[in-house]
């Protein structure tokens, strides 16, 4: 194994379903043999999403890269052999037995998602309503209110739909909470 020295993030395999409980072990081998200054994070990016069906919210939440947790750390023998002998680890990401680093580019794209004390993604929302579906608005000044979507958003959880109003067809937004699918 070649050893680097420098900071950078990996990737270890687990046994799947195992990565809480690798995260949780890793860390405290961390501690318990002195490997502060060695293994600095250990990360299990996951993202919320909320989920409504037949007008119930549901908080789902998964892991992005299920059987797969991160750690920063400086490559060398000691810390090699304190992650790969933690219980629940299968071995690092690489070629053959050498550990491969993320890119610079990979690392900021998966900690550019991340909300680094949480390790979450931000909530994205589940619509099951699609473009040409017909919406009913449940509340609001347009309560009451029926007309075709035009336009879907769910990253802000936004629907842009038509309706009536003084005989002319006006587009309007709402919260897809406040609506009701036709």
């Amino acid at each position: 194994m070649s050893v680097s020295g420098a900071r950078n993030w990996y990737v270890v395999q687990t046994y799947s379903g195992y990565e809480n409980r690798v995260k949780a072990n890793l860390e405290q081998r961390i501690a318990t043999m002195g490997m502060e200054n060695s293994i600095f994070n250990v990360l299990i990016p996951i993202e919320e999403r909320l989920s409504v069906k037949e007008g119930k919210t549901r908080k789902i939440t998964r892991k992005l890269y299920p059987s797969y947790v991160l750690v920063e750390m400086c490559l060398d023998e000691q810390s090699w052999y304190v992650v790969r002998h933690t219980p629940g680890i299968t071995g690092f990401v690489g070629a053959g037995t050498h550990p491969l680093p993320l890119s610079d580019k990979e690392v900021k794209e998966i900690l550019g998602k991340i909300d680094k004390d949480q390790e979450q993604i931000k909530i994205k929302i589940e619509m099951n309503i699609e473009r040409g579906d017909t919406v009913k608005v449940k509340e609001g000044p347009f309560e009451g209110q029926v007309g075709p979507v035009i336009e879907v958003n769910p990253e802000k959880g936004k629907v842009k739909f038509t309706v009536s109003v003084f005989g002319r067809e006006t587009v309007v937004e709402a919260d897809f909470m406040s609506l009701e699918k036709l």
